[in-house]
């Protein structure tokens, strides 16, 4: 095990209980999440407190003791099975769902199978078909701000997620992993999945997001830009989408007669990745750049998203009279919280925010600021600290 890993695997993970929970609950979980993430990390940690079979289903020689997969399974079938990077064997699905109904009939009924996949909605699909009612389905976000030190924000937004890029021993050197990082998913990740798409087309699409990070989709000026068409551009974001690596943000829309704005907002998803495509090396380069506000909404966002139940419901609210929340959750129906994002220590919200809530009538309201002190500004509207609402919104899970 190497350096980095060894220093992961001291990093307290927040979704390490709840798998443990699901895996108690459920005969197989899928634990999702971008490469390089933490995933198989973390799930050898789990593994450490049981007797476990790890299977990477990219390495030849595990594909192979596969080739006869019910016969070689069952021979493990007392143990907890991960198997990494799930979704190159599709066809096991079908193999697992016997094994799991075998299991249930020789009361083997939970903790059988943790799989691990690196695209979410091609594992959705090939798993929900084969696999309904008897898996879990949880994503591993790049870590967050309340599992690093209160005083390492600053580097954990400039270098985003990843566990390597955040422990890197240098800022340059985090920024060469993640430009590695960007090369290896354009130049191999990608075609393997069966696009053909360009590696420079694709970056140059990812980049264009960067470059309008938090911004309204506009799907025809990203066409024009690389001359294609529109369905071209849809495929492309469908794509980042599914990988895990862009963020599509629908608008909330209301009964209300009113004008709304209904095209989604984008984000890529990890801040680190964000600056990488931008060339942004340092926090010097970072706090006189136009993008450092959107960067830090979708670093906020993305924060506040990785604590919350696969339930929850995200969205932006927005009318052309002016009326605009930068982030609402719909934790059940009629329970919505609104949550405003301002980056430096003044938390004072535009005018929009609050006609916004007139509109929606949450029942809480904050104002995220980069301050830690939580503290009333208007009826119903709190000031709070990223790490505050993070820590109040991971006790709803």
């Amino acid at each position: 095990m190497d350096l980095y890993a060894i220093i992961s695997m001291m990093i307290p993970r927040l979704l390490r209980q709840t798998i443990i929970d699901r895996l108690e609950q459920f005969p197989a979980v899928a634990l999702l999440g971008t490469r390089q993430v933490g995933k198989t990390t973390l799930a050898h940690k789990i593994g450490q407190d049981r007797k476990c079979l790890y299977l990477d289903l990219e390495s030849p020689a595990d594909r192979n003791k596969l080739q006869y997969a019910q016969q070689y399974l069952t021979l493990h079938e007392d143990e907890l099975i991960i198997l990494d990077e799930v979704q190159r064997m599709p066809e096991l699905f079908q193999t697992l769902r016997g094994l799991i109904d075998q299991g249930i009939f020789n009361k083997r009924e939970t903790g059988r199978f943790l799989l691990l996949g690196s695209a979410s909605l091609d594992l959705l699909k090939q798993s929900g078909e084969s696999l309904a009612g008897r898996i879990a389905y949880e994503e591993l976000f790049p870590l967050n701000i309340v599992e690093v030190n209160s005083s390492e924000q600053e580097r954990l937004w400039l270098r985003g997620g990843f566990p390597k890029s955040f422990l890197a021993e240098s800022d340059r050197k985090s920024e060469f992993w993640r430009e590695n990082f960007i090369r290896t998913y354009l130049e191999r990740d990608i075609p393997q999945l069966g696009p053909r798409i360009p590696a420079e087309t694709l970056r140059r699409f990812w980049t264009m997001l960067s470059h309008s990070q938090s911004g309204l989709l506009n799907a025809a000026q990203l066409a024009r830009s690389l001359s294609v068409d529109g369905k071209t551009i849809a495929r492309y974001l469908d794509l980042m989408v599914d990988l895990l690596l862009v963020r599509r943000l629908t608008p909330f829309h209301t009964n209300a007669k009113k004008r709304m704005v209904r095209s989604p907002k984008v984000y890529v998803r990890d801040s680190g990745l964000v600056h990488a495509l931008l060339g942004i090396e340092s926090l010097e380069q970072l706090y006189g750049h136009p993008i450092m506000g959107a960067s830090w909404e979708g670093f906020v966002i993305e924060n506040l998203l990785s604590v919350l139940p696969w339930s929850v419901k995200a969205f932006f609210y927005r009318t052309f009279a002016g009326a605009e929340i930068d982030l609402v959750l719909e934790l059940s129906e009629g329970n919505l919280w609104a949550i405003e994002i301002k980056r430096g220590l003044s938390a004072k919200p535009e005018k929009g925010f609050y006609y916004a809530c007139e509109d929606l009538e949450p029942s809480r309201a904050f104002v995220v600021y980069s301050g830690d002190e939580r503290y009333p500004i208007a009826d119903g509207v709190e000031a709070i600290g990223l790490r505050a609402l993070v820590s109040l919104l991971s006790t709803l899970n």
